[in-house]
């Protein structure tokens, strides 16, 4: 299965930088079973993410993980994937929108978040445990430790 893409969150609920979009955005109400230890107890989120996100904290939980959350490093940031800031500003500059929408992080959809990242930056072996990683997985997240740019702080959904 392909990873999701900027380009399939673009074309599915238009660009994340308009208004109209940023009203969609919920916070949601972590429930108090979910609630683990470092992870907030609400999140600024795509209203897509409760479940999935749901289905991840129940996981920690159940199989024995949530120990291993030492921080919750964010949601939604509008902004370019890491490297490329200046390529989506030209495209943008340029009227390529489409073009330029395939540069932007999972991030600006508030599709993506990130754990742990002190320990998992990007472009470094991650560290997080394979049965920890597993509990999103299962989930329905792809996790950025498998890529060949390695972001081991990274859990993005795997579809729409």
């Amino acid at each position: 299965m392909a990873t999701l893409t900027g380009l399939d969150l673009y074309k599915k609920f238009g660009h994340p930088g308009k208004k109209k979009f940023i009203n969609t955005l919920v916070v949601w109400d972590v429930p108090p079973e979910l609630e683990i230890g470092f992870l907030p107890n609400k999140i600024y989120c795509h209203p897509i993410m409760i479940e999935p996100l749901s289905r991840a904290f129940r996981n920690l939980v159940v199989r024995g993980y949530a120990g291993e959350v030492k921080t919750w490093d964010g949601c939604w940031n509008f902004r370019p994937i890491r490297g490329y800031e200046k390529v989506y500003e030209r495209l943008m500059a340029a009227g390529k929108e489409e073009q330029a929408i395939k540069y932007l992080s999972i991030h600006s959809w508030a599709c993506a978040f990130d754990l742990n990242a002190g320990e998992n930056g990007l472009g470094k072996k991650p560290k997080l445990s394979k049965g920890f990683v597993k509990c999103f997985t299962d989930a329905g997240f792809d996790w950025g430790g498998y890529w060949v740019r390695p972001d081991g702080m990274h859990f993005q959904l795997a579809f729409l």
